[in-house]
Parts: structure tokens; sequence; C-alpha cells
């Protein structure tokens, strides 16, 4: 992953293309077996958790639940709004149940992540138990994820291979 420092976020700015990307899903799979801690269920946070989620969902053999949350909207997905986390999950397996791997892109301020596990502990009352997992973890996140490849000491703005598509339309393809 490339690191240059001029301006922008933080003291930088990290870009990852898309093997760099894919590595890093592999590496955080790799983390979490290591571990020997076994899921029952997925939840990936859309839209930054989907991919990651998908590839979790496929390597570990367990459904996938999705649920949507934003905070970044305006100037093409780069200036933190307020956070809207949807009321209901999404999963063809039934209500969430037993021990829950969160999964997300990054942990920018971490606050996401935090009402994110309050709305499970509220809503979801057969879990038992729910572990994070993220490819970046922020030093200003006011949360630590349980898992994360790679920890960001400077906070950089992370470009995602897939935000080439945040400025486009299909007539410009």
């Amino acid at each position: 992953m490339a690191r240059e420092n001029s301006g922008g976020y933080g003291n930088g700015h990290l870009w990852v293309s898309w093997d760099e990307y894919h590595q890093a899903i592999e590496s955080l799979a790799k983390l979490v077996h290591q571990s020997g801690w076994q899921f029952d269920q997925a939840l990936c946070l859309a839209r930054g958790g989907l991919r990651p989620g998908d590839v979790f969902s496929r390597l570990f053999k367990v459904p996938l639940a999705i649920l949507s949350t934003s905070s970044y909207r305006e100037v093409s997905g780069t200036q933190r709004g307020e956070l809207d986390v949807a009321s209901s999950i999404t999963s063809t397996a039934g209500p969430l149940s037993g021990r829950i791997l969160l999964i997300d892109d990054l942990v920018d301020s971490g606050v996401t992540m935090e009402r994110v596990q309050e709305q499970l502990k509220l809503q979801c009352p057969d879990v038992t138990e729910v572990r994070s997992a993220v490819i970046w973890y922020k030093a200003c996140s006011v949360m630590r994820p349980d898992y994360y490849v790679e920890y960001l000491s400077d906070s950089p703005w992370v470009h995602q291979p897939f935000e080439q598509y945040d400025d486009l339309t299909p007539a410009k393809l």
C-alpha cells in the first residue's frame, strides 16, 4: 500500500490498489482464522464492509447479514456528516443469533462501530457475542477493533480502489 504525506486528511493519504485491497481482506480473514474464534454469522456494514463481508461469508461458510450505515456523503464521500444507521438488518438466515463477526473496511472515528454494537445489544437478544474486524484501524478511533490488518498511527485518509466510481455516472463509463 502506498503512502503519500502531502496535505489532506491527517498527516497524509494512503492509496490502495485492487490487489492490495484483496490481499488485505485475505490477511484479515487469516487473522480471524488463526485466533481460533468461530462465529455463526458475519454482519457487514454497508457500504465499506460489503466486499470484506462477502469474502468472509464465502471463506468461513457462514450466512452474511447486511446493515446499511452512512456518514460520509458530501464532497464525493470525503466529508463526514450525520451518522445514519438503518433500523433493520438484512439476512436470509433470519434474525441474528449466536456469535457475530461485525465487519467493516475501517474504523475512522469508531462512532459507527460503537453505535452498531449498542444497537445489536438492544435489538438482537439472541446474540451472545460480537467481535469486530476491519482492514484499517486509525489512531483517531474511540474504539479498538478485535481484529485489524493495519494500525494507522497517523490516521491518513484511505483511498480505496472502488472510490473511482464515486464521481462517475453510467453515461461517463
